[in-house]
């Protein structure tokens, strides 16, 4: 029996956005299925390896916005921001805000041949560069626009070694960042500083972590990847002493993770016993990359675990989460629409689900007993609801305490149920995500 205890007249704080994703729906140079990302209610789009077909990869990424490092980054003619405006301006009309991030997107190939991988050759013209694609979007520089776009993620996965191994250079290579860690520091530090002082009202962070696997992988997986996971560690706490050192500014800090929903909950507690160690437990943290199971996709385990995933989330001091991803094609990451149909799928009604909690706004007191069965509560005065999401591996009877369910709505997420109807139930079968509303 799992039981479930609610107090909805115990506020304990908002609902957070744990339902934000990666790359939008896009397909070929088609923005018009973004009705589906206003109608999941996602309210951020993180802008991170969106290269495709849509402008044939020249938009986002700072050389593809800013082609010619040698050109002269003052002169507007320099920049190209044709598909990143049209991107931008689509998702602010779809009512998703922009997290844009300043960088590049993945080298897959990197061990064959390096295009922008390696640092850039001038740290403060590649920051100057980046406070004009800041302006451009906030303060309408070079014919831009005035939108909001609060967070600005400076790089993704820096420490992104050891996955490839290049013949011809006789090394590993990485696929994000081919310099040294402290060449990375010093790029965070130096753009940073530079954009705080002429925007100080934006959100700047970094750098999309890896993840940090490391704290409690099995011993098996040790044994393959240890090298690289200790990497991650490493790489992390450099980062966190040199901007200690350098009062680097940092508004958030971002991290990966696509382990299932208790390994990943683990890390978040290390996270922050280790921010709060270098006197950053107060910044934001944001876990922008993640997607449980997601092979899985399209099947009643992977939502549940999508679910589980923001549900517990929300009950840590994270701020943010973002899956990847939201777009539509083939590929085992994107997690939200069938391939062929471009339909939505299991986990983007675990996405809807999570969205009612956050409109209604406030969440409420609720006990569980039972582990890995993730429940949250939520109530704006007048409605409320709770998202349950069992991962327990067996059926749970349910008796839930507190609240009157005689005339509640539910429900259900399973292989064959999206979000649909359901009578009232007394037991929640393994993998069911119930939406209960009353």
């Amino acid at each position: 029996m799992a039981n479930i205890k609610i107090d909805i007249d115990k506020k304990i704080g908002k609902i957070k956005p744990m339902h934000a994703g990666g790359q939008p729906p896009i397909i070929g140079g088609v923005t018009g299925y973004f009705h589906y990302i206003t109608e999941m209610g996602a309210p951020y789009s993180r802008l991170h390896d969106v290269g495709g077909a849509f402008g044939d990869n020249h938009f986002v990424d700072i050389p593809r916005i800013f082609k010619n490092f040698d050109a002269d980054e003052n002169d507007p003619a320099n920049y190209d921001f044709t598909f990143t405006d049209l991107l931008i301006t689509a998702l602010v009309e779809a009512k998703v805000e922009p997290y844009f991030r300043l960088g590049i997107s993945i080298e897959n190939y990197a061990h064959i041949k390096q295009y922008h991988v390696m640092p850039p050759k001038d740290f403060d013209k590649w920051a100057r560069i980046c406070e004009h694609v800041v302006a451009h979007y906030i303060d309408g520089w070079a014919n831009g626009f005035k939108y909001k776009i609060t967070y600005w993620e400076i790089w993704n996965e820096p420490d992104n070694h050891f996955k490839k191994y290049s013949e011809e250079l006789g090394c590993f290579v990485s696929e994000m960042w081919n310099g040294t860690p402290e060449e990375f520091y010093r790029l965070y530090d130096i753009t940073a500083k530079h954009l705080k002082a002429k925007f100080p009202n934006i959100k700047i962070g970094g750098f999309g972590s890896c993840g940090f696997y490391y704290i409690n992988a099995s011993p098996q997986t040790l044994a393959k990847r240890e090298r690289s996971y200790k990497f991650h560690i490493d790489f992390f706490i450099g980062f966190l002493e040199y901007i200690k050192e350098h009062n680097s500014p940092i508004d958030f800090f971002s991290w990966h993770s696509y382990s299932g929903t208790r390994k990943t909950l683990e890390r978040v507690d290390w996270l922050y016993e280790t921010l709060e160690k270098y006197g950053y437990g107060h910044i934001e943290t944001h876990l922008n990359e993640w997607n449980p199971f997601h092979e899985e996709k399209g099947t009643a385990h992977h939502s549940a675990e999508v679910a589980a995933t923001m549900l517990g989330m929300q009950n840590t001091r994270t701020d943010m989460c973002c899956i990847y991803d939201m777009r539509m094609g083939f590929g085992k990451y994107m997690a939200l629409f069938d391939a062929n149909t471009y339909k939505p799928i299991q986990a983007y009604y675990s996405m809807v689900a999570f969205n009612h909690l956050y409109k209604l706004g406030e969440q409420v007191a609720l006990e569980c007993d039972t582990e890995e069965l993730y429940a949250v509560a939520a109530t704006d005065g007048k409605k409320s609801a709770i998202v349950i999401s069992n991962i327990t591996g067996e059926t749970q009877p349910l008796n839930i305490e507190g609240v009157d369910l005689k005339e509640a709505r539910f429900s259900v997420i399973d292989d064959t149920r999206l979000l649909s109807w359901s009578p009232a139930v007394s037991e929640i079968k393994n993998n069911e995500v119930y939406l209960i509303e009353f």
